[in-house]
């Protein structure tokens, strides 16, 4: 065997290991890189009681219930299925019924998600200050199509 041809098969030696490894990564990490499930996720996937996942919808409306020792109920929706959510602590200045949360947890042995951590998402329309008014002035801004970061 020539200088160059083992030079080739060991190039392509190495790159079937690092082919490899790489599919073997990923394989490994395909249920962890979405970032949330959707409560239709949830219940397609039929998940064990005790399955730790990520969760996220927008609170339902009407289902935010609070109780003692900052225990809070609420439901997480997709609009098509409903979660019911289950939270003791304090939760984010942005939660609020309406609004996008991640939610990140256990699931109950009764169908519940017992969440022992809530992430409320904010609003993706945000605008600076500055930009807003440089849309205006150049007659562009259209109201309701971005929110000003600073208060009125």
């Amino acid at each position: 065997m020539t200088r160059k041809q083992r030079r080739l098969v060991l190039i392509g030696v190495s790159l079937g290991v690092l082919g490899l490894a790489a599919a073997l990564v990923l394989s490994a990490l395909r249920e962890s890189i979405v970032f949330f499930n959707s409560p239709t996720d949830v219940a397609e996937k039929n998940l064990a009681p005790g399955t730790r996942i990520r969760l996220g919808g927008l609170v339902k409306d009407g289902s935010l219930v609070r109780g003692d020792n900052l225990l809070i109920r609420f439901k997480v929706t997709d609009g098509n299925k409903d979660v019911a959510v289950t939270y003791q602590g304090i939760v984010p200045d942005l939660f609020r019924e309406g609004q996008g949360v991640v939610a990140e947890g256990r699931i109950e042995p009764d169908g519940t998600f017992r969440a022992d951590s809530v992430l409320a998402k904010h609003d993706e329309n945000y605008m600076p200050r500055e930009v807003a008014d440089a849309l205006k002035k150049q007659g562009r801004w259209q109201e309701g199509s971005g929110k000003s970061g600073a208060p009125k």
